[in-house]
C-alpha cells in the first residue's frame, strides 16, 4: 500500500512553501513589532486576536466544506490570501495595517485548514493516520527550517532591515498557491441544508458530537490556555540578552528537530497508540516551560528547544489524527474546524493572559503558570485517555 499518496505529496509541498514564507517572518516578528513600538501586552493581544480569527474561520469553512462536499477551492483560496498578506506588514508598518495583515493571513489559514486536513484524512485509514499527518507535519516544518535560515543569512548582511523580508515572503507564498492547482477534487456527497451557514453555526456540532470527541477536545482546550504564542519564548531569549542571530538560529534548530521527528513519531504513534504519544508530548511541553523559567545559558536553551521540537512533533499531527479517527468521515472538516473554533478562544485567552502575567508578575511566573496547567491536563488524559479508542462512535 502506498501510504504517502500523490495528494499527500502535493499538500505537503504546498505547506512547505507556505511555511518558508511564514516562518522566515515568525522569529523576527517580536523583534519587528517591538521595533515599531508594540508593547508585550499589545503583542500578546495581536497574536491572540489573529489566532481567534483563524480558529473561528476554520470552524465555519470546515463545516461549509463538509456541507458542499468540496475541499480543493477552500485549500487554494486560503493559501492565496496568506500569500498576499505578507508584503502588507513590510510596506505599511503601522498598528492598524499590522493587525489587518495578520488577520488576513490567519483568515487564509482558517479558510484552508479544515478542508486540507480532511483531504489528508481521506488519504489514510485508521492504522495510517499518524503516519500521513506526521509526514505532512514533517514537510510543513521543513519549510519552517528553510524560511528562518534565509532570514538569518539576510540579516547577517542587513541587520535590522526587516521590511524586505516581508516583501520577499510573498514569492514562496504565491508558489504554494500555484502548486495547489495540481490538487484534484474527490466527489463528496452534498448535504441538503436549508438556509445559510452562519459564522458560529458550527458550534452546534458540539451538541451532537461523539462523547469521545468531547472528552478529547475538553483536554486539548484546557491545554490551549497554557499554550500561549511561541513569540513569548523568543521574546524571553531577547530579554535575557540574546542577539537576533541567536534568536533566529535557535528557532531554526527547534523547527529542524520538529521536522526530523514528525514522521518517525507519527509512525510510532500508529504502533504504540495516539493517546500515549500525545501524553509524551504534553509532558515534554510541561518540562520545557518549567525549564525556561530558570534557563540562562545557550546550552540550556538549546536543550529546551530540542525538547520543544519533540513536543510539537508528538502533539499537533497526533491530535488531528485522533479527531479524524473518532468522528465519522463525513464530519472530519467540521470536527477539526469546531476544535479550531473553540481553540481560538483558548488561544486568544492564552496569549492575552500570558502578556498580562508577564507584564505584571514577570516572565518566570508566566512560564510556571503554563507548566502547572499542562501538568493538570496530563493527569486528565492519563485518567480518561483509555476511553478514547480508535473506533468511531
Amino acid at each position: 500500500m502506498n501510504i504517502i499518496s500523490r495528494t499527500v505529496w502535493i499538500l505537503s509541498i504546498v505547506s512547505l512553501l507556505t511555511d518558508v514564507a511564514s516562518e522566515m517572518l515568525y522569529p523576527i516578528m517580536p523583534l519587528y513589532l517591538k521595533n515599531i513600538g508594540f508593547s508585550v501586552i499589545l503583542i500578546g493581544t495581536l497574536e491572540g486576536f489573529a489566532e481567534a480569527i483563524a480558529g473561528l474561520s476554520k470552524g465555519y469553512f470546515g463545516k461549509l466544506s463538509d456541507l458542499k462536499g468540496k475541499r480543493v477551492p477552500f485549500v487554494q483560496f486560503g493559501y492565496l490570501l496568506s500569500a498576499i498578506s505578507k508584503p502588507i506588514m513590510g510596506i505599511l508598518p503601522y498598528p492598524t495595517w499590522v493587525f489587518l495583515s495578520r488577520t488576513l493571513d490567519r483568515f487564509g489559514k482558517g479558510l484552508r485548514t479544515g478542508a486540507r486536513d480532511a483531504l489528508l484524512s481521506d488519504e489514510a485509514n485508521q492504522e495510517t493516520k499518524g503516519t500521513v499527518f506526521g509526514f505532512h507535519r514533517a514537510m510543513d516544518t521543513f519549510g519552517a527550517v528553510l524560511g528562518p535560515t534565509f532570514a538569518l543569512v539576510y540579516l547577517h548582511f542587513y541587520p535590522e532591515n526587516y521590511a524586505f523580508l516581508f516583501l520577499f515572503a510573498g514569492i514562496p507564498g504565491l508558489l504554494a498557491f500555484f502548486v495547489s492547482g495540481f490538487l484534484k477534487e474527490k466527489t463528496k456527497p452534498v448535504r441538503n441544508v436549508e438556509g445559510n451557514v452562519s459564522i458560529l453555526s458550527y458550534f452546534t456540532y458540539w451538541k451532537d458530537a461523539p462523547s469521545k470527541y468531547k472528552r478529547l477536545i475538553t483536554g486539548l482546550l484546557i491545554f490551549g490556555i497554557a499554550n500561549s504564542s511561541d513569540l513569548f519564548l523568543l521574546l524571553l531569549l531577547k530579554t535575557k540578552g540574546a542577539q537576533d542571530s541567536f534568536v533566529i538560529g535557535i528557532y531554526i534548530f527547534y523547527n529542524l528537530v520538529y521536522a526530523l521527528f514528525s514522521f518517525p513519531i507519527g509512525l510510532m504513534a500508529d504502533r504504540v497508540g495516539l493517546i500515549r504519544t500525545l501524553l509524551i508530548g504534553l509532558f515534554l511541553f510541561c518540562s520545557v516551560y518549567a525549564g525556561m523559567a530558570f534557563a540562562e545559558n545557550s546550552i540550556q536553551f538549546y536543550l529546551l528547544f530540542f525538547l520543544y521540537g519533540l513536543y510539537a512533533a508528538a502533539t499537533e499531527g497526533v491530535a488531528k489524527a485522533l479527531i479524524s479517527n473518532i468522528v465519522p468521515e463525513s464530519d472530519t472538516a467540521t470536527a477539526i474546524g469546531t476544535f479550531a473554533g473553540l481553540g481560538s478562544i483558548s488561544a486568544l485567552f492564552a496569549s492575552y493572559l500570558g502578556g498580562i502575567i508577564w507584564f505584571y508578575m514577570g516572565a518566570q511566573s508566566m512560564f510556571f503558570f503554563s507548566a502547572i496547567l499542562t501538568f493538570g491536563v496530563i493527569v486528565y488524559f492519563a485518567r480518561y485517555g483509555n476511553a478514547l479508542s480508535l473506533q468511531k462512535s
